[in-house]
């Protein structure tokens, strides 16, 4: 009995195992009605880095003692505020307060519009040896500077603004004098060498960025070769390149002028007729002569009309402005002729005696600048405005003392 129940029990139990495993088979074939979920990607969780910022303590430090303020007394009287007021401009003058529309400062004259939205242009152009003359350009800038180089020769700057040239020149280097007259008419300078000594001035001065110049690997020139003149004498421009390259660079833009120089139609009444005038500088001889039919003054160089090559027209300008100023030799070595030629500077600021000729007359004065960003300002010898005929202007810049200006 005992051994039939044992069989029994074994059997039941083998009938169970396999129902067991049947049943699992089963559902391990049966295919899943749910849809499958979405696997979501949690960031893995590691180790902090060893170069995680240590936390910042935000523990205050603790408050400093402000010195106490004393009260100041209130005035019986508020002062008024103090406003500035621009001078009263002198009947029938144009300028040096207040200019009419679209009239150019540096003229007195109405000019196109857009003239006026573009930067002046300060030219350095080459008067020596005589085979450079004659030059490009010259009769159609606003102002023309002739000043000492160096060893008694002169050389120009001309500053173009109302009017384009299709060339200019020759072009050559540059001096001293060229950082006063860029600043003052807030100018681009294009020029071909310096010395090293002037050649970091520039690098220096607050127009840099205006330069156009070899020196710093600028284009916008040409070599136009010309028989036998040598090669540092053949180098020109235009306005319409060097304009084209300011674009380029945003500096094309109005300029900002400071002070202004005044005009007017009428010359002042305490004039002396004056119909000639020579200006002896040791290398070179300059001559006027005033011709009453254009209200002009003609320019003669050592003994010959003054041509400009490209309006092939004698240089002629409506006032010549002999200016006297302070000369200070340097020790900036220019070139090695004659033992070495130094640098001059031309004192440009300050105050100085000068002579203004205009519409066949001669008005004595001074002249007077305050800040590198000032223009020339002109006065009689009672300290009242001293107004310049509307049209170019023409400057002499002779030392003080000077004594090779004769007239009649």
């Amino acid at each position: 009995m005992a051994i039939k129940q044992l069989l029994v029990l074994i059997i039941a139990t083998l009938l169970t195992v396999s129902c067991q495993i049947e049943t699992s088979e089963s559902l391990a074939t049966v295919p899943t009605t749910q849809p499958p979920t979405a696997t979501i990607n949690l960031p893995t969780l590691t180790a902090t880095p060893s170069n995680t910022p240590s936390i910042i303590n935000t523990t205050l430090p603790p408050p400093t003692t402000a010195p106490i303020q004393t009260a100041t007394a209130v005035p019986e009287t508020i002062p008024s505020p103090q406003v500035t007021t621009t001078p009263e401009q002198p009947e029938g003058f144009i300028g040096p307060y207040h200019f009419p529309e679209n009239t150019n400062p540096l003229t007195g004259e109405v000019v196109q519009p857009d003239m006026l939205d573009q930067r002046p242009l300060a030219i350095k152009i080459s008067n020596y040896p005589p085979l450079v003359r004659p030059q490009w350009g010259l009769n159609s800038a606003d102002l023309v500077f002739e000043h000492y180089a160096e060893g008694g020769v002169t050389r120009f700057t001309a500053v173009f603004y109302s009017q384009q040239a299709e060339q200019v020149g020759s072009i050559r280097s540059g001096r001293l004098i060229d950082i006063e007259i860029a600043q003052m008419y807030d100018a681009a300078f294009a020029y071909s060498g310096s010395s090293g000594p002037v050649r970091e001035m520039y690098r220096d001065s607050n127009f840099f960025e205006r330069i156009i110049s070899p020196d710093f690997g600028h284009g916008g020139f040409e070599r136009i070769p010309d028989g036998d003149k040598a090669f540092e004498h053949t180098l020109f421009t235009n306005t319409y390149t060097l304009h084209y390259l300011l674009e380029q660079r945003q500096q094309d833009t109005p300029p900002s002028f400071a002070t202004n120089m005044a005009f007017s139609p009428q010359p002042p009444t305490n004039g002396t007729a004056v119909n000639q005038i020579e200006i002896r500088y040791r290398g070179t001889n300059a001559y006027w002569y005033y011709q009453s039919g254009t209200n002009h003054y003609l320019r003669w160089t050592d003994g010959e009309p003054h041509i400009d090559a490209l309006t092939e027209t004698q240089l002629n300008f409506r006032n010549i402005i002999v200016l006297g100023a302070n000369h200070v030799d340097t020790e900036i070595l220019e070139d090695f002729v004659g033992g070495g030629n130094y640098s001059i500077q031309i004192q440009l600021w300050g105050e100085g005696p000068v002579s203004i000729f205009r519409d066949g007359q001669r008005f004595e004065g001074q002249w007077r600048r305050s800040s590198p960003e000032h223009m020339l300002t002109l006065y009689d010898l009672e300290g009242n405005l001293l107004p310049l005929a509307p049209r170019h202007c023409f400057f002499q810049i002779v030392p003080l003392g000077f004594d090779g200006l004769n007239v009649s």
